[in-house]
């Protein structure tokens, strides 16, 4: 339930309480200020789903000026013993607090882009010194999710104005954090890429999933009443970011050193999450009730929603086409767990050893024209196998490389085998 401040020319409270009691607002008071230009002060108690019917309806007063506090209130009323339902009854924001408070986030420049470049700063010493908890400080900071959810609000309103300042900010914001890694790369002569840094390029065939799920959480949590919700603002605020700090920092770090590959994955992340968070929290938003007129906004237009949904899922589309359609560079991370199931299974047929431990991962070697794929395994010899380590390493490595190869996974398979034995617990 929202509390309302209205204030309107001496004599008209008695027409606002008539219209909002039509609105089932309740504990309402009005009062006179005093002075030379005597107004009419109304307090209203209504329902969230109701507060843009209410402003709607008092939209032709004259001189009409509203205070509306968003934090939820408890108004109890008669009779008494119906308290319990009364603050029980908890609904979703009005759409017209959702934009609002939307427009309200777009906050001064000068804070925005330091947040930016503050989360360049720790999400490069992050993934310079392999320190994975830096990365999650670098989510909480960086201000991405501000201009991504804005995006989507404007979709569902049909704003242009709005999208195109909500995609300003996040693009800006995106290439100050990249230019900030970029630069502490170049001022402390880095070199080669780190392991944390080649963990964050490797990208899943399951990626589009993140951002569908992030904007869809943001949506919720934006649309949520503060005491209906179960999740804070800044746990969703950073689902969102974790998507995009990582991949900004690993840009800008790839370029001061020419890893290309690796900028070529950052982008597409970059890219994808903007197309993913806007499609799904555009539609949730579209469903909670936000269009393109409403109560104190008429700039919406009624074309703009299918097309900036269509640009999305086109954008997408066009994403997961590039990615499906260029094995193995898009989908290393996924592909290198079934490659680590089908070396589990080749091993599974040799029965004079068992496996102990396979790890299997692509590496961002040089090597021009290859894909490496590299497999450390470690077995342990079956008591009373015959044949050497040497010949169990050499036909399992032959076996392991030839079942990969016929797979097509068009990769290029290095194989190092250790072959273990237990101790002699006979003597």
């Amino acid at each position: 339930m929202r509390q309302l401040l209205i204030q309107v020319p001496c004599g008209c409270g008695r027409v606002v309480l008539q219209k909002a009691k039509s609105c089932q607002g309740t504990n309402l008071a009005q009062w006179q200020t005093g002075g030379d230009n005597p107004q009419d002060l109304v307090l209203v108690h209504v329902s969230n789903q109701r507060v843009e019917p209410l402003l709607g309806a008092l939209q032709d007063l004259p001189d009409l000026a509203i205070t509306l506090l968003p934090q939820g209130v408890m108004a109890l009323h008669p009779p008494a013993d119906q308290a319990a339902e009364q603050v029980t009854q908890v609904e979703e924001c009005s759409p017209i607090e959702i934009f609002l408070a939307g427009l309200q986030s777009v906050g001064s420049w000068k804070g925005f882009l330091s947040y930016a470049a503050i989360a360049g700063v720790i999400v490069w010493i992050g993934l310079y010194t392999n320190t994975n908890y830096l990365l999650v400080a670098a989510m909480l900071i960086a201000p991405f999710a501000g201009p991504a959810m804005n995006t989507a609000i404007a979709s569902a309103r049909g704003d242009r104005h709005l999208i195109g300042r909500s995609v300003l900010r996040y693009f800006t914001a995106l290439l100050v954090t990249i230019a900030v890694a970029a630069l502490l790369s170049l001022l402390f002569q880095q070199q080669i890429a780190t392991p944390l840094m080649i963990e964050n390029s490797q990208i899943s065939s399951v990626a589009v999933l993140l951002p569908l799920a992030a904007g869809a959480a943001g949506a919720v949590n934006l649309v949520q009443s503060e005491r209906s919700s179960l999740v804070s603002g800044t746990a969703t605020g950073m689902l969102v970011a974790a998507s995009l700090a990582p991949p900004a920092g690993l840009i800008g770090m790839s370029l001061a050193i020419g890893r290309w590959d690796m900028v070529v994955s950052g982008v597409f992340l970059l890219l994808l999450q903007l197309g993913g968070i806007n499609l799904s929290a555009a539609m949730l938003f579209r469903a909670f009730g936000l269009s393109t007129k409403g109560a104190r906004y008429q700039r919406g237009q009624r074309g703009v929603f299918p097309l900036a949904l269509g640009v999305s899922a086109i954008a997408i589309a066009a994403l997961l086409t590039w990615q499906l359609g260029n094995p193995p560079s898009l989908q290393r991370s996924s592909r290198a767990q079934r490659a680590n199931a089908a070396v589990q299974s080749v091993i599974g047929q040799f029965p004079q050893v068992d496996l102990v431990e396979s790890t299997v991962r692509f590496t961002r070697s040089n090597i021009q024209g290859q894909n490496t794929l590299l497999s450390e395994i470690y077995v342990q010899r079956q008591p009373g196998s015959t044949g050497s380590d040497e010949a169990i390493q050499a036909e399992l490595t032959q076996a392991i490389q030839a079942y990969l190869l016929d797979l097509g996974f068009d990769v290029t398979p290095l194989v190092s085998i250790n072959v273990l034995e237990a101790p002699n617990t006979n003597q």
